[in-house]
């Protein structure tokens, strides 16, 4: 373990480097956005019910099995529609609920829309197999070839299908970050070739009027969020802004910092502890959006973001060449001055998770002596910003300490081999005496960062101090 500090108090009053706190983002907003979602679901059922879903249900074999194919294609659809406007980067939710979380719901809820959309084939064609006294593989062929829409329907269960199975951990983990992206928006291609055959063929669109109504408001909103939250507004930020490299910097083995220029950016609701979405407009891939996040406080004329080589995107940057134009999208993220609860404020980075934590201690208030930093690496080579911590630590009175060495195999842990400490609770009670008192941000790998926040919740602080955001997809 190496350590440093307690550091040389700063000298500058406590007005000089004070930032009005954020407001916070209202509480109801998740609490709307969560009962619109389940409203949507209860609408969706009522629906059915009204278009005699029910009585259906007791007029024979086959009328039980279609209609019970029908309210699982609806719910499916629903929820298909529902997932899509989660990651349509509508402030108010994203917001709310932070990208990290958002990704996490946006997964449960696609495999919960695509389990009904199996359910939803296997239902349906069996009904209509009883009620045609027909064999399945010849029903099923009849049905595809001379349905309404359903050749496109067919397509669309084949694009949802590569979705969902590159969704899976283990698939996830196969890919690079830009390959599993590209795949990923077949779900686009997925839900519009859905529509034809609901319009076609779909009972409510045929029969109910509501039903249609419902439905094309439906599609409608999910249509608008997409084009004026994932396209035009960054379009319109990327040419009001007009970002470009800078200098690149290289920090440490694989480590790249990029600084870049524009005009106005005083204007563009960033904070330190948010990531954007940046696509370098240099050659072949540029069309490839890849997240990182800003590594010291945004500035009027400058942005500065620092990468780990970790894929084609992030590997690239150190080719950047001076001038190659940016463009932008978000920002994204909730790990921001805004979620403090306390004065005091400590802070955990492993790796390149020190990348938003260190604009963060930029930007935050706090007085001399009321920051802490706990800086994980592998050895003293991989730390990122060590000059410029020490700078910040001795101008602003900040606690650093750096924890070094390979990590620790016995268990699954924070710390580092031969760390003098007997646990993980301990080391954090001993490094932040007195941490339950603390706003406690974390930043790093996601098994790590498991640990950390095990370790933290053990000694004390309440659920409610801990800022976490997982960048992993």
């Amino acid at each position: 373990m190496t350590y440093r500090g307690p550091v040389e108090q700063a000298i500058r009053p406590r007005t000089m480097h004070a930032r009005r706190r954020p407001r916070p983002t209202p509480v109801w907003w998740r609490d709307v956005a969560g009962v619109l979602c389940w409203a949507s679901v209860l609408v969706v059922v009522a629906l059915w019910v009204s278009g005699r879903g029910l009585q259906t249900l007791v007029t024979g074999p086959a009328d039980l099995l279609t209609s019970l194919g029908r309210l699982s294609g609806l719910v499916a659809a629903d929820l298909l529609l529902v997932q899509v406007f989660l990651m349509a980067r509508v402030p108010m939710i994203e917001r709310s609920y932070g990208q990290d979380e958002l990704a996490r719901r946006h997964r449960l809820v696609g495999f919960w829309s695509f389990n009904l959309l199996l359910v939803h084939i296997v239902l349906i064609l069996a009904g209509y197999t009883l009620r045609d006294h027909n064999n399945l593989l010849r029903e099923t062929w009849t049905v595809v070839t001379t349905y309404g829409g359903m050749l496109l329907a067919a397509a669309a269960s084949v694009a949802l299908t590569v979705v969902v199975l590159t969704s899976i951990k283990v698939a996830r983990r196969a890919l690079r970050y830009e390959s599993w992206h590209l795949l990923h928006l077949y779900a686009y291609v997925g839900v519009g070739l859905s529509i034809p055959h609901e319009i076609w063929t779909g009972a409510d669109f045929t029969t109910s009027r509501v039903a249609r109504l419902y439905w094309w408001s439906a599609y409608g909103v999910a249509l608008g969020a997409i084009v004026l939250y994932r396209l035009a507004l960054p379009l319109w930020r990327t040419l009001r802004h007009g970002l470009t490299v800078r200098e690149v910097i290289h920090e440490a083995p694989g480590v790249v910092t990029v600084l870049l220029g524009g005009r106005g950016l005083h204007r563009m609701p960033v904070r330190a502890g948010q990531y954007l979405v940046f696509r370098f407009l240099d050659g072949p891939g540029w069309s490839r959006g890849n997240p990182y996040s800003l590594s010291a406080s945004p500035a009027p004329d400058r942005l500065r973001v620092t990468a780990k080589a970790a894929g084609d995107g992030s590997s690239r940057l150190a080719r950047l060449r001076p001038g190659t134009r940016v463009a932008v999208e978000g920002p994204y993220g909730r790990l921001t001055a805004e979620r403090r609860v306390t004065d005091r404020v400590a802070m955990f980075a492993c790796g390149i998770g020190i990348t938003p934590l260190r604009a963060l201690l930029e930007e935050l208030d706090y007085q001399p002596g009321e920051a802490v930093l706990v800086y994980r690496a592998h050895s003293v080579a991989d730390l990122v910003f060590r000059d410029e911590l020490e700078q910040l630590a001795s101008r602003r009175g900040i606690t650093l300490y750096y924890l070094l060495g390979p990590r620790l195999r016995a268990r699954m842990s924070w710390l580092p081999e031969g760390a003098p400490f007997s646990s993980d609770e301990d080391a954090v009670r001993r490094l932040v005496p007195g941490i339950s008192q603390y706003d406690v941000y974390v930043c790093g790998p996601d098994r790590w960062m498991d640990a950390m926040c095990g370790a933290v919740l053990a000694a004390g602080v309440p659920a409610g101090q801990l800022h976490q955001e997982r960048f992993s997809w």
